[in-house]
């Protein structure tokens, strides 16, 4: 089956095309994070109009990568929630005319199941490993879920404020870094010393929750009063650390609860090298298998959402052309 994915939740325009929820034939992604670094942040209506100009562009883009046309295709899968309003309804708007004219089956799919999914890009067996744990950890969003079958979620750990891709740009603006910040952070990293500042580690006691907020305010305390003294290079990396620390700590603690061995880590703080170094060094520690998708895989891209529209297809109905488009919306 060739599930056409469009993915528009965001500052990404994206088309891919996946048969048989594995293989992954096109996956075009055109990004706006040039055209919204000089404003420090995504603007919703400047990605929504910029989705406008390419939806078309990119799908006939996949298409052709995928030596494609329009009625090779056997179903649709477009992301409907959670994300921009506007930026969602132009793909959603573009999916369903298209389903509506080809006759096509149409599944709305809810954007962390798509992230979810892109480890079952990356590692196909996984249909037969169930149950799951996902640590889930983008901009918006830092979440351990348990997953016991496709569409079967439980979440075990979120976020009480602030998620950790959201705590790496809001540090990075402190530090002076450009956007996106969570790259720039990492990438400055590199050449810094992890144990140079101590920063807090919110772990909660005995909880899978997780909490960010301090570590920001933390960041903010120390810059005011270091006055430039310890180098930049240096304070990223301890921040780095301070929130790989805790996110490595809470999918450990979900392993020893749960006694499941094998782990997935899905979004765009996935493709953080140190983040998936760490994570990779507790999973041999404890027994564990550890899956990271690609990082073209981990940021938004339209592939992830064909694999779970194929996967959600298997499983229930197609969706009617009425369904809504949500700004907010739990997974599950």
């Amino acid at each position: 089956m060739n599930v056409l994915g469009i993915e528009t939740s965001c500052d990404e325009t994206s088309a891919a095309i996946v048969t048989d929820g594995r293989e992954i034939r096109a996956n075009i992604i055109a990004s706006q994070a040039d055209l919204h670094a000089r404003y420090g942040g995504v603007v919703p209506e400047v990605a929504s109009r910029k989705h406008v100009e390419r939806m078309l562009p990119v799908a006939q883009d996949a298409l052709d990568a995928a030596g494609m046309t329009y009625r090779d295709l056997n179903a649709i899968a477009v992301t409907n929630r959670p994300g921009l309003l506007g930026a969602l309804l132009v793909g959603v708007s573009y999916a369903k005319s298209l389903a509506y004219a080809l006759d096509l089956p149409v599944v709305a799919v809810h954007h962390l199941e798509g992230h979810v999914y892109s480890n079952f890009l990356a590692a196909p067996d996984l249909i037969e490993s169930f149950p799951l744990l996902v640590l889930i950890v983008s901009g918006g969003h830092t979440q351990i879920v348990r997953m016991d079958g496709h569409g079967q979620y439980t979440l075990l750990g979120r976020t009480r404020d602030d998620a950790a891709g959201e705590a790496f740009d809001k540090s990075a603006r402190l530090l002076g870094l450009p956007y996106p910040g969570g790259p720039n952070v990492a990438r400055l990293a590199e050449q810094g010393d992890p144990t140079r500042v101590a920063f807090p580690r919110a772990l909660l006691g005995d909880s899978l929750d997780f909490s960010f907020s301090g570590l920001k305010t933390s960041i903010r305390t120390f810059m005011a009063k270091d006055n430039g003294q310890t180098r930049l290079p240096d304070v990223a990396a301890s921040l780095q650390a301070a929130v790989v620390d805790v996110l490595v700590e809470k999918m450990r603690r979900a392993a020893h609860k749960t006694g499941i061995r094998t782990l997935c880590i899905a979004g765009g703080v996935a493709a953080n090298r140190q983040l998936t170094t760490s994570m990779q060094k507790m999973a041999d520690t404890n027994g564990c298998r550890l899956v990271v998708p690609a990082p073209i895989l981990c940021t938004d891209n339209a592939a992830m959402i064909a694999a779970a529209g194929h996967f959600r297809l298997l499983s229930h109905a197609p969706d009617a052309l009425s369904f809504d488009t949500l700004a907010t919306s739990p997974m599950g």
